[in-house]
C-alpha cells in the first residue's frame, strides 16, 4: 500500500512474472555506477597538539600524507585541510582530512573554551554550502564534491584519569553535527588495568553529561553480532605507527621501545585493528548515510525553518518566499530610512560647522578692519605730524635764508 498526491491510500497488488525480464540486475548495476564513480570519505581528527594525529591518518591508511608538523605557539585553533584520491584494487576513494592545529594549547582558558566553535563552525558550513547547492534551481548532486564531515575521531588524552573539560565540551558540541568515535591516544603509555578503568570512567562521563558518540549498527543481521561487541570496546585504545620493526621472522609495524616492541596491528597490544575494521571495512557506508539521514537532516530541518519554510501546506514554499521577500523589502526600507536620516543628520552637522567656520571668521575679519583702521589713523597722524614738520623746517630755511642775504648787503654797503 503506498500513499498517493491526494494523501489517500493506494492498494498495490502483487503480480507474478511468467519469465525471465532483467531487472535482478539491479544491485549490480548499482555496484558497477558506484564503483565507477568513486567513493567520497570525510574524516575531522582533534586532537592536542603532539597527540599523534598525524601519525594515526597514516596509519589507518597505510601511506604517509602530506603533513607539516606544528608547535605549541598558536594563538588560536585552526584547522588544516587535505583532500586525497586513493584507490585500493578497483576502488576509489576520495578521502578529506580535516585536522586540529593549535586544540587545546591556548593557556588563556577563556580562548581555549571557544576552540569547539571553530569546529562547530566548519562542519555547519559545509552543511550550508551542500544545501545551496540543492536549493538551486540548476543542481548537479551528482558532481558536486561533498564536504560535509562524516565522522570525527576524538583523540583523547591518555591521562589514565578523566576527561578534560575541553573534551565534553567540543564533544557535547559537535555530537548533533557529525559522528564522534572517541580514541585514547598513545595507548601504549598506560597498562592494561588501568586502561580498562579510563575506558570505563571516559563512557561514564560521556554519558552523565549526555555527550552521544556514534554507535556501530545492529540492525543488519551480518554485522549486528560484531558491531554489538564492539559497541562495548569504545573508546578504542589505539596506538599509530608506520615503521616497520622485525619481529620474529617477519616486518610488522610497531613502536620499538627499549623494554619490548608494540604491535599496531595485535589485537593484544592495542585496538587498532578494530578500529580500522570499524571504521573502514565495516561501516564507513553507515557513517556516511547518518551523517546524510541524521546530521545533515537536522541543519537542513532548522536552517530552512530559519528560512520561512514548513510542512504544514502544499503552498509553504510560495509563502516563505513571499514572506522572506517582504521581510527583505522591509529590511531594505529600514536601512533605507536609516541612511536618510543619517545623512540629513550629516548635512545639518556640516552645515552647523560651516555657520560655526563662518562666524569665526566674521569675527576675526571685524577685528583685522578694526586693526587695519586704527592703524591707518595713526599713520595718518604721524603723516600729518611730518607734514608739519617740514613746512615749519621749510619757513625756518627761508627766514634763515633771508637773513644770510641781509647780513651779505649789508657787509657790502660798509664796504
Amino acid at each position: 500500500m503506498t500513499v498517493g498526491a491526494d494523501s489517500k491510500p493506494l492498494d498495490v497488488r502483487r503480480m507474478e512474472l511468467t519469465g525471465h525480464v532483467g531487472f535482478s540486475t539491479l544491485p549490480d548495476q548499482l555496484v558497477s555506477k558506484v564503483t565507477s564513480d568513486g567513493f567520497t570519505f570525510n574524516i575531522m581528527i582533534v586532537g592536542e597538539t603532539g597527540i599523534g594525529k598525524s601519525t594515526m591518518m597514516d596509519t589507518l591508511f597505510n601511506t604517509h600524507f602530506d603533513n607539516v608538523p606544528s608547535g605549541h605557539e598558536c594563538q588560536e585553533v585552526q584547522l588544516r585541510k587535505q583532500t586525497y584520491l586513493l584507490q585500493e584494487s578497483s576502488v576509489r576513494l576520495r578521502l578529506t582530512i580535516v585536522e586540529t592545529v593549535g586544540f587545546g594549547d591556548q593557556i588563556n582558558k577563556e580562548q581555549s573554551s571557544c576552540s569547539h566553535q571553530v569546529l562547530a563552525d566548519y562542519i555547519d558550513s559545509q552543511f550550508e554550502a551542500f544545501l545551496q547547492e540543492e536549493l538551486k534551481i540548476k543542481r548537479n548532486l551528482n558532481s558536486y564534491h561533498d564536504s560535509r564531515v562524516h565522522c570525527c575521531l576524538y583523540m583523547i588524552c591518555p591521562t589514565g584519569h578523566t576527561l578534560k573539560s575541553i573534551d565534553l565540551v567540543t564533544m557535547k558540541k559537535l555530537d548533533s553535527r557529525v559522528n564522534i568515535i572517541p580514541l585514547i591516544a598513545k595507548a601504549d603509555t598506560i597498562n592494561k588495568s588501568e586502561l580498562a578503568k579510563f575506558k570505563l570512567r571516559i563512557m561514564s562521563e560521556l554519558a552523565a553529561n549526555g555527550v552521544q558518540i556514534y554507535q556501530f549498527p545492529t540492525d543488519e543481521e551480518t554485522v549486528a553480532d560484531s558491531n554489538s561487541a564492539m559497541n562495548g570496546h569504545l573508546p578504542f585504545a589505539v596506538v599509530g605507527s608506520t615503521d616497520m620493526v622485525k619481529f620474529g621472522n617477519k616486518m610488522v609495524r610497531a613502536r620499538q621501545y627499549p623494554w619490548g616492541v608494540v604491535q599496531v596491528d595485535n589485537e593484544n597490544h592495542c585496538d587498532f585493528v578494530k578500529l580500522r575494521e570499524m571504521l573502514l571495512r565495516t561501516n564507513m557506508q553507515d557513517i556516511v548515510d547518518t551523517t546524510h539521514r541524521k546530521h545533515y537532516e537536522t541543519f537542513r530541518r532548522n536552517r530552512l525553518a530559519e528560512m520561512g519554510f514548513s510542512d504544514s501546506n502544499y503552498a509553504s514554499v510560495s509563502e516563505a518566499y513571499e514572506s522572506q521577500r517582504e521581510s527583505l523589502q522591509n529590511e531594505m526600507q529600514d536601512k533605507e530610512e536609516r541612511l536618510k536620516q543619517s545623512f540629513v543628520q550629516k548635512i545639518k552637522d556640516k552645515e552647523s560647522e560651516l555657520k560655526d567656520q563662518e562666524k569665526d571668521l566674521h569675527t576675526k575679519y571685524e577685528k583685522m578692519k578694526r586693526e587695519h583702521a586704527e592703524e591707518k589713523r595713526r599713520l595718518e597722524e604721524k603723516k600729518k605730524h611730518m607734514e608739519d614738520e617740514i613746512s615749519d623746517f621749510l619757513k625756518r630755511k627761508v627766514a634763515m635764508e633771508q637773513a644770510r642775504a641781509q647780513q651779505s648787503t649789508l657787509k657790502g654797503k660798509k664796504k
